[in-house]
């Protein structure tokens, strides 16, 4: 394959924007604003932060930075944390470090695109699919089939994108098992974390309970802040994050020192943000299930168990896409069809629709997509 292949989710959103009233596909919760964030976190950090010297951070992290993402963690502690500017630049790195001509990788689709692509560039991948008429279920079986003698990695991605699906922890241990014995390094995409709407669906983070685990997490999901554009990366392999390090030396270097800052500041006040965005996640989840009801002869909605995404399944007769087209010419409402998760690995159905259900505007969105549907 040619890379980098265009990115059919930033390709299809970028070519798009001039059309939008609603983004009806927003893959994160409403943002806040600094005074919020301050609110949160406790004023006496304002100050502080308007102090902070806009100098180069070093290249993992500040100290600050770095204990304070240990401090999500159970087992994994500063020394085994690597910051990124946001969530891609991670994969990216990360990929390149673990993956060479000759090795084998294993993917779950449908993906967000850059876990599947980046591999690709690099080596022979295979995909699994979940399974769309088993509310996106994992067959753990099937990855078994999946590995090769020479598989380096698998890379699964749970809370999903764009499903919200989950996988049980004795999958997860299933797979780890698998891998185990094999020396295969899993990467496991966290980035809808925390966001679970059931907390005992809660998985732990891979790099906590596997020694080849690498797990990836960032701001802009779970915590609504994706102006911060930070990202990390955790691994109890300290040889390899040495050379995930040297990668990052030829990529963005360090991140912004006000972000990192601000991070801090957002994870160290963790719980009362995350409490702020799972109380409106559960509200405008109700709304919108309650919306899509009206119209059981065109949606069939698999509710998630995580994060503010729907993959809903259309069934109108023109197709996913040409509803989705329709929708945001028409009304000015973005929803993004599946055949933008198109993978090179295995067939995603062009049936579905990503729906998120994160923004302050939902409801005026669903009314203008109401009145559109309702004159058809």
């Amino acid at each position: 394959m040619s890379f980098p292949e265009d990115f059919r989710l930033i390709s299809y959103l970028s070519h798009l924007e001039h059309a939008v009233r609603f983004p009806l596909s927003s893959s994160y919760p409403e943002s806040m604003d600094l005074d919020t964030l301050f609110e949160l976190a406790g004023k006496e950090h304002r100050a502080p932060f308007m102090q902070t010297m806009l100098d180069y951070p070093p290249l993992r992290g500040t100290p600050a930075l770095l204990d304070a993402i240990a401090s999500t963690y159970q087992k994994i502690t500063a020394q085994d944390i690597i910051s990124f500017a946001g969530a891609d630049e991670a994969i990216y790195a990360s990929f390149q470090m673990l993956l060479k001509s000759g090795d084998h990788a294993v993917v779950i689709t449908p993906n967000y695109q850059s876990l599947e692509s980046v591999p690709l560039s690099l080596c022979d991948v295979s995909g699994v699919a979940l399974d769309a008429d088993n509310d996106w279920a994992l067959d753990t079986g099937k990855i078994r089939d999946a590995l090769r003698p020479n598989t380096k990695v698998l890379v699964i991605n749970f809370p999903h994108n764009p499903t919200g699906a989950l996988i049980s922890r004795a999958q997860l241990d299933e797979l780890i098992d698998l891998c185990r014995e094999r020396g295969i390094w899993i990467f496991s995409d966290e980035v809808y974390r925390l966001t679970e709407f059931d907390p005992a669906d809660r998985l732990p983070q891979l790099a906590d309970i596997y020694e080849r685990g690498i797990s990836l997490n960032v701001t802009s999901k779970a915590y609504g802040l994706p102006g911060l554009r930070i990202g990390w990366v955790a691994c109890q392999d300290k040889t390899w994050m040495l050379e995930l390090e040297r990668m990052k030396q030829y990529l963005s270097i360090c991140n912004s020192m006000p972000g990192e800052v601000l991070t801090t500041i957002a994870l160290n006040a963790r719980i009362p943000i995350l409490e702020r965005v799972m109380e409106r996640s559960r509200r405008r989840l109700a709304s919108l299930t309650a919306f899509l009801a009206r119209y059981p002869h065109l949606f069939q909605l698999s509710l998630p168990k995580a994060g503010v995404l729907t993959f809903v399944r259309y069934t109108g007769a023109e197709g996913a896409e040409a509803f989705a087209t329709q929708l945001v010419q028409q009304a000015g409402v973005m929803v993004i069809p599946s055949v933008v998760y198109g993978s090179a690995l295995n067939a995603v159905s062009e049936d579905f629709l990503r729906i998120g259900f994160g923004r302050e505007n939902l409801d005026e969105a669903l009314g203008e997509m109401g009145k559109w549907l309702d004159k058809q």
